[in-house]
């Protein structure tokens, strides 16, 4: 089977949608109809049933499926690890931080930069309110962001970062004064609950709920990082953040409590899976090589 035969077979094995499966590919439905068709003959049996409504994988086209997927993906990154190497990669490439979340993987970028000179980087603002707009509107072509990103539409790249949790308090919350504080604390007081966030990403810095079992109460629904931050220093609810912020936002009127029984949070390269290029596994490649951050 030719490479691009397998790209078509497994992303219309994903999407069951010859539209969408088009669409995604950038090519015709008629191409995908006749290389599903190439396929099939070459395997000697059916490979995807349809009806008016729906398009479903025969056990031939599961067992398929299952067979190329890991080595179709092992060819990719292997192509991509020797455009890597041999420096062949150029254009823009735009990725998405949260403020000077850029500088905790400043090893990356600088191997990036200086393994691929004739690649230039573009940096945009991620709002963690909404930390997957930008990625799905196509205005940035790789985000970091704290996982879980559990997506179906999304690939996880390598773990760059890990950072401790945090509870940003305003400096007059009961809990400002304390050392430490656990995850039952949260249960008597409000937390803010972003917008436009999957909720096990919220879990993440907010539970929903206290080991006990009582629910964590949710505040005011904030759409940007500093309107965040100017809610809690009003002292209309706390957040969970990584320690990162302390050491980035040392506000006047806040303060960041530890919170000694939330798991640390991983930082990864996120990317639209439809859109893999060779400027992303550029650096996602350098993302493996270069020296991960210490523990924030």
């Amino acid at each position: 089977m030719e490479l691009r035969d397998i790209e078509i077979f497994l992303a219309l094995a994903k999407e069951l949608h010859f539209g969408r499966t088009a669409e995604r590919l950038h090519i015709t439905t008629a191409r995908v109809s006749q290389s599903i068709r190439k396929t099939e003959r070459r395997v000697g049996g059916r490979l995807f049933e349809r009806n008016s409504r729906n398009v479903w994988l025969t056990a031939l086209g599961e067992q398929l499926r299952q067979d190329l997927s890991v080595g179709y993906r092992q060819i990719t990154e292997g192509i991509a690890r020797a455009r890597a190497a041999a420096g062949a990669v150029s254009g823009t490439l735009t990725l998405g931080t949260m403020g000077p979340m850029a500088h905790t993987i400043k090893p990356v970028l600088d191997l990036f930069a200086s393994t691929h000179p004739n690649v230039k980087l573009r940096h945009r603002e991620v709002q963690p309110p909404a930390p997957l707009d930008l990625l799905r509107s196509g205005d940035v072509d790789v985000a970091l962001l704290w996982l879980p990103v559990d997506e179906p539409d999304l690939t996880v790249g390598p773990v760059v970062h890990v950072s401790d949790v945090l509870l940003m308090v305003s400096t007059g919350h009961p809990y400002a004064e304390r050392e430490s504080i656990c995850v039952e604390d949260l249960g008597d007081h409000c937390a803010f609950l972003p917008g436009r966030l999957p909720a096990s990403m919220q879990a993440a810095f907010q539970p929903f709920h206290t080991p006990s079992g009582r629910p964590i109460p949710r505040g005011p629904l904030p759409s940007t990082w500093h309107e965040l931050l100017g809610l809690v220093t009003a002292a209309q609810g706390v957040v969970g953040v990584a320690r990162d912020a302390a050491l980035f936002y040392p506000w006047p009127g806040l303060t960041f409590i530890p919170v000694r029984d939330m798991p640390p949070v991983r930082w990864a390269l996120v990317w639209r899976t439809a859109d893999e290029s060779p400027l992303i596994h550029a650096l996602s490649h350098a993302a493996t090589k270069s020296p991960r951050s210490a523990k924030a």
